[in-house]
């Protein structure tokens, strides 16, 4: 503990403050991932699984079957489908799967992929009214996200003081978030994956020069705002995300007789796991704790980045953004685990964390895909830096009443934060993005519950246009 350097021990104190854990029937239980479990339920069951009901109409809303040109905003519905995909599908689908199997076994990965599915309506819920209580500016920029309908749309029921309390709380969280899990996660774990295919492990020269590399293009980019982020992240992300499911086709493919056994690991380890402490529960928190962090479900930050998009009716928004946790965490995040259970790395992966576990599950079948994760990795890292750098400014501007100055300081140190992800020990960079990104859920979710009758109708209205054909397709 004397050797921990100054800077970890702040990161795990506050990992500790925020993952307090309950003793309930002898099982350690975190409120915080419980308080996300129990939104995702009542909004899958209170929006009457509108996860389920609006999936093809989301699909088709991507596709552009409803866009207007003329509609107020800055980016397409694919545009900020991608910059939130982006942010969402980061190291949480390769680094954190390969975390939640070594802590909670196969199971993990069934619990993960359920708290995919209960998110989407989440994700549904606070992306509808980021773009129902976005501002527009003069000069047609938006902004938007959780800061805004904490304080207008609880403004509206009475409750203007709490609002103001809650938006100014989620505004600092998501900071913290964005330098954290946004930013310092990525980097740490790309700098350990380039390490490793070049050899060069414990070479504090180069994880140096390698922080301050992506510093540097992290810094090129979010120079250019919103517009300058979709139009990198709309060409990164469906490369990136095809290289990486290829790649991990190859290592299931090769391994194909042993899918079935995978897939029963997967569901018995859930309900019946062995030598995991906590038992069935200890799993499920795993596996939730992990979804969360990889899809933000619940957080809130995604709803900054949908409330660009270019529509007139917030609830379109709402349907694209439910796709999210289906991409990040149902489709990617299920092939990471399917790929790491069948290649049995980590039964035998002592000293492998992170990222290398799923980096050695690849080497499994070819030697020299690490080469290819590490490529996977670069970008993953990159798109999701450059996305949540973008709600951090937001959340700055929102603190300082969108003061030019204050953005432009906080993108410097996004930047400086970049090169400490780099060189910081990953048990605390870990800690320190879970704790940031969990904090955010706090006033979100609060918020969300207050105005679900809002969001209800505001569902309710869009769903009867579309019944009768006073919203129609235009492709």
């Amino acid at each position: 503990m004397e050797d921990e350097p100054f800077f970890d021990r702040i990161l795990n104190k506050i990992t500790e403050i925020v993952f307090y854990p309950v003793n309930i029937g002898g099982v350690d239980i975190l409120p915080i991932v419980v308080w996300l479990i129990v939104a995702a339920v009542f909004f899958t069951v209170y929006l009457g699984f509108l996860n389920v009901r609006g999936f093809a109409h989301a699909i088709n809303l991507v596709r552009g079957r409803y866009s207007r040109p003329e509609d107020a905003g800055e980016v397409s519905h694919f545009q900020a489908l991608a910059t939130a995909v982006s942010g969402t599908v980061g190291l949480g689908n390769i680094a954190g799967v390969a975390v939640a199997i070594t802590l909670g076994g196969p199971g993990a990965t069934f619990w993960m992929i359920l708290a995919g599915f209960l998110g989407m309506s989440t994700k549904l819920a606070e992306c509808t009214l980021g773009v129902k209580y976005r501002k527009e500016h003069a000069d047609g920029t938006v902004s938007g996200g959780p800061m805004y309908y904490l304080r207008d749309g609880l403004a509206e029921l009475g409750l203007k003081g709490l609002g103001r309390v809650l938006a100014a709380a989620f505004a600092v969280f998501c900071i913290l978030g964005s330098l954290g899990g946004g930013n310092m996660f990525q980097a740490n774990q790309a700098t350990a994956q380039i390490l490793a295919v070049t050899g060069n492990e414990g070479n504090t020269g180069l994880t140096w020069a390698i922080g301050i590399a992506f510093a540097l293009a992290v810094g090129m980019v979010i120079l250019g705002g919103i517009k300058s982020i979709a139009r990198v992240t709309e060409k990164i992300v469906p490369f990136m995300a095809a290289l990486y499911l290829l790649a991990c086709l190859v290592v299931i493919l090769a391994n194909l007789e042993k899918v079935p056994g995978a897939f029963g690991d997967i569901v018995s380890g859930a309900f019946s796991p062995e030598g995991i402490t906590g038992g069935v529960v200890g799993v499920l928190i795993v596996g939730f704790q992990r979804a969360a962090f990889s899809n933000e479900a619940g957080i809130g930050s995604a709803s900054i980045a949908h409330s660009a998009v270019k529509t007139n009716e917030p609830s379109t928004e709402g349907h694209v953004a439910l796709l999210e946790p289906f991409i990040d965490t149902i489709v990617i995040c299920t092939m990471t685990a399917l790929m790491i259970v069948i290649s049995g790395v980590w039964e035998d992966g002592e000293g492998a964390e992170g990222v290398a576990l799923t980096s050695s599950a690849f080497e499994t079948v070819v030697p020299w895909f690490p080469n290819v994760l590490a490529v996977a990795v670069i970008l993953f890292a990159f798109s999701t830096m450059i996305s949540w750098s973008y709600y951090g400014m937001k959340a700055t501007g929102y603190l300082f009443g969108d003061n030019q100055t204050a953005e432009n300081v906080y993108k410097v140190v996004f930047c400086i934060f970049t090169v400490l992800g780099s060189v910081t020990a990953l048990d605390a960079v870990l800690g320190f993005s879970d704790a940031a990104i969990f904090l955010m859920s706090v006033p979100n979710v609060i918020g969300l519950y207050i105005l679900a009758r809002v969001l209800r109708k505001e569902l309710a209205q869009y769903r009867a246009k579309l019944t009768t054909g006073e919203i129609q397709r235009v492709k």
